[in-house]
């Protein structure tokens, strides 16, 4: 047999018990979990009890970093230029995954190839709000205040796609409501309840106590049927007779990292979701929907997800930034 068969076949069996060695020692020392928001929002929320979650099962500190700016481009740069070797993963939402190629001219890293999807964490259902003093309680109400009152409405929200709901609006109705960029939901909420950025297409996981308490008006949400926890607020569907794609927060690594690693994660990360502890506290009261959509079959969602978004932004005629 010739010797440069032989060394292949050992190159083979060498990674092969390289591969299931990495597995089974992962990890042995902290792991970083990075999050392209700031602190405080509902993203960011679950993504430190997952973390919580992740230590014990890993048995090693899964340390969370902050990394907002840049539209989510800054953190997700990060999690893309990190070494693929396990010790940084990160949760990333639809907006630098599949939104923002098309809506900036170049990226910093290529959401196509730099990542590693591992799994879709939860869907969230998002709330067209206000803050109370402006006392209204439906779309046609929103057009007719931001009317009145030229040049002192605006809106914060992280999505793509209500933010063409309502640069739609506005184009159809003459409201005149400006967008406010933010770094975290936290951010948005603070800023809607101090009426500095009255209006907000927010994840209502942000804003469960703002609106049970009455200190936000729910005037719809993007969901196909009502949420349970606010079944007076109506659809989009109902109040303007459309829907939007929903928004997704997933579990992903740099790409490169090791096969057995991310299956791990993807072992782990079903089995915390599918706590029904877990389960109650960090979906059912806080309005966010599960998913169970992971690895093979993320990365296919994913391309699916882009086809939708490419058409949506050239539908809108929004220009690249």
């Amino acid at each position: 047999m010739p010797r440069f068969f032989i060394a292949s076949i050992l190159a083979v069996i060498s990674l092969a018990v390289c591969a299931s060695a990495t597995a089974q020692d992962y990890p042995t020392r902290p792991v970083r979990l990075i999050i392209p928001l700031g602190a405080g929002g509902g993203g960011d929320v679950f993504t430190r009890a997952l973390a919580d979650e992740l230590s014990k099962a890993l048995r090693q500190p899964v340390v969370v970093e902050n990394r907002p700016g840049g539209a989510l481009n800054t953190g997700t740069r990060a999690c893309a230029e990190s070494a693929p070797d396990g010790y940084t993963i990160c949760v990333l939402s639809s907006e630098p995954m599949v939104y923002n190629r098309f809506a900036f001219k170049s990226l910093p890293f290529d959401p196509e190839k730099d990542f590693e999807p591992i799994s879709v964490l939860f869907f969230n259902t998002l709330a067209l709000v206000t803050n109370r003093s402006l006392e209204v309680r439906t779309i046609p109400e929103l057009v007719a205040l931001s009317k009145a009152r030229p040049g002192t409405l605006s809106y914060g929200t992280f999505s793509f796609p209500l933010a063409h709901f309502m640069e739609k609006l506005k184009q159809e109705t003459g409201a005149d409501i400006v967008r406010i960029p933010f770094r975290s939901g936290n951010e948005v909420v603070n800023a809607v309840l101090s009426g500095s950025t009255p209006v907000a297409i927010l994840a209502l996981s942000n804003m469960v106590p703002q609106l049970q308490s009455g200190r936000m008006t729910g005037l719809a949400v993007t969901s196909k049927t009502r949420s349970p926890l606010f079944p007076d607020i109506p659809t989009l569907a109902e109040v303007r007779g459309e829907s939007y794609p929903a928004t997704w927060f997933g579990l992903f690594a740099p790409a490169g990292t090791p096969k057995p690693i991310i299956a791990r994660l993807a072992q782990e990360v079903a089995r915390i979701v599918d706590d029904r502890d877990f389960r109650q506290r960090m979906y059912i009261d806080r309005a966010v929907e599960p998913s169970e959509v992971r690895l093979e079959e993320f990365a296919r969602f994913i391309r699916d997800e882009r086809v939708t978004a490419e058409r949506m932004v050239r539908e809108s005629g929004l220009q690249p930034k």
